[in-house]
């Protein structure tokens, strides 16, 4: 893969929904906490691989590197995708909803998995009858990858 060309990414303001909806100006709208949520999926294949927020910076930092950037909520602070695991996300393309409030990335990911515990999309579980009136959740796909090896027994 060729790296991305050079872009800086700036964000206007939000003008007339018109303009927000349909027109050219990237204008994402963040939430009260200054963040967006993202949905990261697989470019071929269409998995919904993750989600997770930006704050403006990991955002920014998405479209300037061509690598997916987050913002931890827990941890406050920015991470890269892959920069514990190895398993980056290189960005094919980020799309804007129509309401410029949710952020879909179509990524190329590398190594086994996206989740980090082990799979490779987070979303790895339905929701199924428990055979008793109610319901569980139920593995749908094996693990990838371990995270233990990966990330250290604490993960």
């Amino acid at each position: 893969m060729t790296p991305p060309p050079a872009v800086k990414a700036e964000f206007a303001a939000r003008g007339s929904h018109a303009e927000i909806e349909e027109g050219t100006a990237l204008a994402p709208k963040f939430d009260a906490d200054g963040l967006i949520p993202a949905i990261a999926a697989d470019a071929d294949s269409g998995t919904v691989l993750m989600m997770a927020w930006m704050n403006a910076a990991a955002l920014k930092a998405t479209i300037e590197t061509g690598e997916a950037h987050y913002w931890s909520r827990s941890r406050r602070e920015m991470w890269r995708k892959g920069g514990t695991s190895g398993h980056v996300q290189r960005i094919r393309e980020v799309r804007l909803d129509c309401d410029q409030d949710a952020v879909l990335l179509l990524v190329e990911q590398e190594g086994p998995g996206a989740c980090h515990v082990g799979y490779r999309a987070c979303f790895f579980r339905r929701v199924a009858s428990d055979g008793a009136g109610g319901v569980r959740l139920e593995v749908v796909e094996p693990k990838a990858y371990d995270p233990g090896k990966v990330y250290g027994s604490g993960s």
